[in-house]
């Protein structure tokens, strides 16, 4: 099979979050398994130069914007054994930053609409286009109403993959012919409660949805999780299927991580014991054997830091000492700056995101906590789980399909379904009480290493699905 994989960013160009590392990670596993794929991305500005002195020109074109004509150049890449194609045009995408512009509309229908002019200019006919969240979901609405009886477009089968519901591009009903070039007669694909909404469009005319875990798939059923979709969801659901993400497990590898400061693995984890030091020394934590929680997330409400907030007080009473990175919202930032102020040697906070920090927390950590209020899929339990840190997590999304509960000394973390505070601090103090016996905690943490969350089998699930539709 060709398979060409369409995003908004993709790893190691461009990245705002975790579809950036999909898209960067699944076609490599996919194309292991024998079969050709490609991935294409805007050109953007924070493509580094570095990475840009591999981008070679192909051809440049003209691309319909409703009325309009834009350029459109067209480049490729080769690493690491894989085909990038990027779309280039300099007003839309030489911009510092990726997304949250007054013409994200407008960006991302020429994005949409050149991935398929480009077909007509590359070596590559896919058979199957995968689709990746609100930025690319109008391309199997333009191939069902202007390219599919074209030739050399026939038999392509679209997939689009849901990473996050909350993202739907939503806009109002005047951009249907002043930016879409979409006749009045197909305004049914992408209306929906009064807007013209492009993630409603993709789920009509996709040929197959799938979401980023499978709980995460009967979830965006429900209204609490779907904002606002699940009505056309349910209507759907013949063609709606949850597949788990995985992580890229030579990135992330305990054994061989250059960032951290000794190197272990499950059958082996003294090392993680320096990881630990090593991590309270740099950040300020007094010594000693009391638990470290790691904390590394956006604050934003949808990551349970309200539930953390309730109880953070009570957890560091207890004796929990707390590894912190990441940002967000001001209140949030303003509320761990106070706490760090407080409890100086107890509690480190580090606002931003820095990548090697991140790695040795998740190495240095003997409990992760994600008490997310929704989580599509999540990759942060997966990754601190591949460190051998035990997790903490709500039952939801992906962390219900990735975290077994240790209740009876056989899971990889620890759970609690409802949003609230108290059970999320039961969860804390039944870990901690598990930390206290090093041979139950032992006996957890190569468990939770020993767990397989590499894209291997999450592309299989891919290719059962590419090939269910093309009927191999």
């Amino acid at each position: 099979m060709n398979i060409l994989f369409a995003a908004g960013e993709a790893v190691p160009y461009a990245a705002t979050g975790g579809l950036a590392d999909v898209v960067g990670s699944l076609p490599k596993a996919i194309q292991a398994k024998g079969h050709r794929c490609a991935v294409v991305i805007p050109l953007y500005k924070a493509i580094s130069n570095e990475l840009r002195s591999e981008i070679k020109f192909i051809t440049n074109i003209t691309v319909d914007v409703s009325w309009r004509k834009q350029y459109c150049g067209i480049f490729k890449a080769y690493r690491d054994g894989m085909e990038y194609y990027f779309i280039d045009n300099e007003y839309y995408f030489a911009r510092d930053g990726l997304y949250g512009f007054y013409d994200d509309c407008e960006r991302f229908v020429f994005f949409d609409r050149a991935v398929l002019e480009m077909l007509r200019h590359i070596d590559l006919k896919p058979d199957i286009i995968n689709c990746n969240d609100w930025q690319t979901a109008l391309i199997p609405v333009y191939y069902n109403i202007y390219y599919k009886y074209q030739q050399g477009y026939d038999g392509i089968k679209s997939v689009f993959t849901i990473h996050n519901i909350e993202y739907q591009g939503r806009y109002g009903k005047e951009i249907l012919n002043e930016v879409m070039g979409i006749p009045m007669y197909n305004a049914n694909l992408l209306e929906y409660d009064g807007y013209i909404n492009m993630m409603k469009g993709a789920i009509e005319a996709s040929d197959k949805i799938t979401t980023v875990s499978p709980s995460y798939a009967w979830e965006i059923l429900d209204p609490w999780y779907a904002h606002g979709l699940d009505r056309i969801l349910v209507t759907k659901q013949y063609k709606l299927r949850g597949i788990i993400n995985g992580i890229d497990v030579d990135l992330y590898d305990p054994e061989r991580d250059p960032v951290i400061p000794s190197n272990y693995s499950a059958s082996d984890i003294s090392g993680k014991a320096n990881c630990k030091s090593a991590l309270m020394d740099e950040l300020g934590l007094e010594p000693g054997n009391d638990p470290l929680v790691g904390i590394v997330t956006r604050f934003v409400n949808h990551k349970g830091i309200d539930l953390i907030r309730c109880v953070f007080e009570e957890m560091v009473n207890d004796g929990i000492k707390f590894a912190i990175l990441g940002s967000g919202e001001k209140m949030y930032e303003d509320f761990f700056r106070e706490m760090a102020a407080r409890y100086p040697g107890k509690v480190s906070v580090t606002l931003g995101f820095v990548p090697e920090l991140s790695r040795k927390i998740y190495a240095g950590a003997d409990i992760f906590l994600m008490p997310s209020q929704s989580e599509p899929c999540g990759l942060a339990q997966m990754i601190s789980m591949r460190y051998g840190t035990v997790p903490v997590v709500r039952e939801t999304g992906g962390l219900r399909d990735t975290v077994r509960d240790n209740g009876g000394e056989n899971g990889n973390g620890f759970t609690f379904k409802t949003y609230n505070a108290n059970d999320m601090l039961d969860a804390v103090k039944r870990a901690v009480r598990d930390y206290q016996d090093k041979a139950i905690w032992n006996a957890l943490v190569e468990r939770a290493m020993r767990c397989d969350y590499s894209w291997s089998s999450s592309a299989d699930e891919y290719i059962k699905t590419y090939n269910e539709l093309l009927k191999k």
